[in-house]
């Protein structure tokens, strides 16, 4: 349910409606306040609330109950978009995050010139793997913390906020205090012991499509995470799984303008996993930029045909640069924010 009240509500009448919803019903309570109005979101049991008793308070504006199971990440209660800070970049708004990087840490060589090439060429944060989620067993796993303390060597170098994967509570304890964002990935999405244990955290975390999941159920696992306290969320879209083998995945870039609706979360689009080839990521990553996306993240590599993990979907450095000019462009026209790092 949610309480909109006018924004010049007296403090006292304001604290009647707090004190009736906390007090005689028990009920949770989160604030999202805009210019005219105040969004008192309200969580619990909200069939027990006598709805004409709030509206008689003078200043209470509207008193609507809320159908969708998602509540915290709901538009409906948090109207005004989310922006999510990960260091000095913001994700969200009028902004336009760059994500880029390997997708697997190999050595300290490799991690460096990456993350000298994509700065240059503007991206604002740098993405790689130090675990990987892999079909088959045999396939390299990750270098662990051994590429947590290469990543942070990078940082070091750019200044570079980083971004990693984990896939468990355990990978969550030991890699998080060392980045400034985590990722959970497409395998993970409905993992809601570590959904729950993320929630604990204040850490940003960009959390990623299921490989099937609908937009509700995506949606359902970052109210798992923001139910738990951490409003530091990031949607990802990456591609879902359809009957198509002409491509690795189907970019459903309709997710995008659907979740702005439905949602206050900011949504970045990886076009490097929806697709699996190089040459679709730059006109995709384009597309979901001009679709309304908050930013793109994107898989780059010095050496794609000697890379130990989807070498075929990653760009040499002066295809990622060409992308970085084209989406500029498209950012332009659509007046957002696109601060390159210097």
């Amino acid at each position: 349910m949610i309480v909109k009240v006018d924004a010049k509500i007296s403090s006292e009448n304001l604290e009647r409606i707090i004190e009736r919803l906390q007090n005689d019903y028990k009920l949770k309570l989160h604030f999202s306040y805009g210019e005219e109005y105040t969004i008192i979101g309200v969580v619990g049991d909200t069939s027990v609330i006598d709805t004409d008793r709030i509206l008689s308070i003078d200043g209470v504006a509207d008193v609507q109950r809320v159908q969708e199971p998602y509540k915290r990440a709901s538009r409906k209660f948090h109207p005004e978009d989310t922006i999510v800070k990960v260091g000095d970049v913001e994700i969200g708004g009028n902004n336009l995050v760059m994500m880029a990087g390997p997708c697997s840490v190999e050595n300290e060589k490799q991690i460096i010139d990456t993350a000298k090439a994509v700065k240059a060429a503007g991206a604002t944060m740098l993405r790689g793997g130090v675990v990987k989620p892999r079909t088959s067993p045999y396939a390299f796993q990750g270098l662990g913390m051994e590429g947590i303390e290469l990543m942070k060597k990078a940082k070091e170098e750019t200044g570079l906020p980083i971004i990693c994967e984990v896939m468990s509570i355990e990978q969550l304890d030991k890699f998080g205090p060392h980045l400034d964002m985590i990722q959970l990935g497409a395998r993970n999405m409905q993992n809601f012991d570590l959904l729950k244990a993320v929630g604990k955290t204040n850490i940003p975390v960009l959390l990623k499509r299921g490989l099937s999941a609908t937009i509700e159920e995506w949606l359902m696992s970052a109210e798992y995470i923001l139910a738990g306290g951490n409003e530091n969320v990031v949607l990802c879209e990456r591609g879902i799984r359809t009957y198509e083998t002409a491509y690795r995945n189907v970019l459903d870039l309709n997710a995008v303008p659907m979740l702005k609706k439905l949602t206050h979360l900011p949504i970045v689009v990886d076009s490097a996993h929806a697709t699996g080839k190089y040459w679709m990521v730059k006109p995709l990553g384009m597309a979901g930029v001009a679709a309304g996306a908050d930013g793109l993240m994107v898989e780059v590599h010095p050496e794609p045909d000697k890379a130990l993990s989807d070498g075929p979907q990653s760009l040499k450095f002066n295809v990622f640069e060409d992308l970085m000019q084209d989406v500029e462009k498209i950012a332009n026209v659509l007046g957002k924010t696109f601060k390159k790092e210097k």
